[in-house]
């Protein structure tokens, strides 16, 4: 995951926005964002390690001045949590020079990086996302074509804001497996990974960009072409478990929306009896506010939350995550002597709910039930989440009996697959949904190691 965003305008403070927008969008990456500006032609770029408030200051923003701004914030798929991938990255290529902030994970970098290292190229980081800049940097054809020539060779999920020549450009893979919209302020247009950037900026969503698509705006406004034929759309159903914001709207469905449906199914699905409902952190609550409605289970706070603490399961290793969760969670006397209903959005590693239901047990808990608002997850990710190898899957290959003892739940169910995707009132062949079914949209490698083009000492 990661959040891109992009604007041209001759009369706004187009730095301003980018930096506004990317706060909206800090949920999709924690680790590092930036900012690149064109001002005539002329390159700038801001980018450091951290949240978007710990990178830029007012004194940044005032010397960032331009008509067009690009801007990133990272959560690490390919390549390590340091500087050198910290995004806005710019490729100085033989044809042009690109600024490029990247969505997404490439399926076939291995051979795209070997072929531009035998061609001389020099690549200064160890992420995918440097590739696409440095194809399209090389292109000896004019700058859509270059774009157009480039996505044809790439494999994989990109949502992608680059600045070039003064132009925005902006295109989405040809399944569109993340998010990317169009909106319009003013006579001015942006782009952003999720609507609720543009609400924040007061900018109005006017469409996605579509799969396969490339826009980009000049002087004389929007433009678009298809760069490459759409194909079946696969949008990441995980988005809407989990990873948008729950304002956003993705594909034109609310994803605060889909999430109360997800819960009222689960209470259908895995009806019990208890005394209160509560759900985990941001991302099960909408969940759980369903599953009470349906149940009619009163809902109430179970944990109280620091909100300071950033999202632990997008935590770059596993000793920070577990770290974070008690940081992050402390229970209420709510609970003491209550039979639980616990809503989770997805289970991952185990290790958060595990600790989640101790705590509660500890609390004087009664009963803790375990209703999770997803399929159990059971292959890993190739198109631009941080989800372990299956070994590493608690679910890959337990039964949910064998899930249950290891989480140490009284009990424990899962939303089923037609129920999730009914939920998001999409059709099925319309997300992707292969690491609950193991049925990936496109070929994907045996396995991939993340640091794989980092050096020894990264």
């Amino acid at each position: 995951m990661c959040g891109v965003f992009g604007i041209r305008s001759e009369e706004r403070d187009v730095s301003r926005l980018a930096y506004f927008g990317l706060f909206a969008l800090q949920h999709r990456g924690q680790e590092s964002a930036g900012i690149a500006v064109s001002e005539q032609g002329r390159l700038t770029v801001l980018r450091d390690m951290g949240l978007v408030a710990q990178v830029f200051n007012e004194q940044q923003l005032q010397a960032l001045p331009g008509e067009v701004a690009i801007g990133h914030t990272r959560y690490s798929t390919t390549g390590a949590n340091r500087w050198a991938n910290a995004q806005p990255l710019i490729h100085h290529g033989r044809e042009r020079t690109v600024a490029l902030g990247h969505n997404g994970n490439l399926v076939n970098v291995e051979e795209l990086r070997a072929e531009l290292v035998a061609e001389g190229v020099r690549l200064a980081s160890g992420s995918d996302s440097e590739i696409i800049a440095a194809l399209v940097a090389r292109e000896q054809a004019p700058l859509i074509e270059a774009f157009a020539r480039t996505m044809r060779r790439l494999e994989g999920a990109y949502s992608v804001t680059a600045l070039v020549d003064g132009t925005l450009v902006a295109f989405r893979d040809p399944l569109g497996f993340r998010p990317l919209t169009i909106g319009q302020i003013g006579d001015d247009w942006v782009v952003a990974s999720e609507t609720c950037a543009l609400d924040l900026i007061g900018a109005e969503a006017i469409r996605d960009v579509r799969p396969g698509e490339i826009v980009w705006v000049d002087g004389e406004g929007l433009h678009s072409a298809q760069g490459v034929p759409a194909g079946r759309n696969a949008l990441c159903i995980f988005e809407h478990v989990y990873f948008a914001r729950p304002d956003s709207r993705l594909a034109g469905v609310e994803v605060h929306g889909a999430r109360v449906r997800m819960g009222e199914r689960l209470a259908e699905e895995a009806p019990v009896d208890a005394d209160l409902v509560i759900g985990i952190a941001d991302g099960g609550t909408p969940a759980a506010i369903g599953f009470s409605n349906a149940s009619g289970i009163p809902f109430n706070e179970g944990f109280v939350k620091n909100r300071y603490v950033a999202r632990t399961f997008i935590q770059p290793d596993q000793a920070m995550r577990e770290q974070g969760i008690r940081l992050k969670f402390n229970p209420l006397a709510e609970i003491d002597g209550k039979r639980v209903v616990v809503v989770d959005d997805s289970i991952v590693r185990g290790t958060t709910t595990r600790q989640l239901v101790q705590m509660l047990f500890d609390a004087r808990a009664a009963e803790v039930h375990v209703r999770v608002s997803s399929p159990p997850i059971v292959s890993p990710c190739f198109y631009g989440i941080d989800m372990p190898d299956e070994e590493q899957l608690a679910a890959a290959r337990r039964t949910v009996e064998e899930m249950r003892a290891l989480i140490g739940a009284t009990s424990l169910h899962y939303l089923s697959v037609e129920g999730m995707q009914a939920a998001t009132t999409l059709p099925e062949d319309a997300v992707c949904r292969a690491c609950f079914t193991r049925d990936y949209p496109t070929r994907v490698p045996e396995k991939v190691e993340k640091l794989r083009f980092e050096p020894a000492t990264a």
